[in-house]
């Protein structure tokens, strides 16, 4: 199972970067991504969340199927910061050609998002969900 693994640290990482670059994202965050938010994060920001990795193999080829979630926080008041943080993050990895040392993305989607209000009644939380495909290389 280390090599699903190694696939998903990978795409972890191509994520990351891929978000930090893009222009119309970075306008809406200041370079707020984090793996792990510190605990005085300013608002907003995004987060690399949860990730399900299956072994996609076949008799003769070596895969994984990841499913990733992404989280956006907001406390501007409203949702329409939450769904526009959403909607950037979306449009940034959606089919995004992305290099993994070590693996091929054969496949990045944006499968499903939602925007919901925090426990706390003032942060809106929105969760932008993908599916990958990756093989070996």
């Amino acid at each position: 199972m280390s090599a699903p693994l190694s696939a998903a640290r990978a795409l972890r990482g191509a994520i990351q970067a891929r978000l930090a670059a893009d222009g119309p994202l970075d306008a809406l965050l200041a370079g707020r991504i984090h793996d792990v938010p510190p605990k005085d994060a300013a608002f907003p920001f995004v987060t690399l969340g949860e990730a399900v990795v299956s072994d996609w193999s076949t008799a003769t080829e070596g895969g994984s199927d990841q499913a990733l979630t992404l989280h956006v926080f907001s406390r501007a008041g409203g949702r329409a910061e939450a769904m526009a943080l959403a909607a950037a993050v979306q449009e940034a990895l959606h089919e995004a050609p992305l290099a993994l040392p070590g693996h091929a993305l054969a496949l990045l989607r944006a499968t499903t998002a939602e925007v919901r209000r925090d426990g706390d009644g003032r942060t809106f939380h929105g969760l932008v969900r993908f599916r990958a495909l990756t093989e070996p290389l």
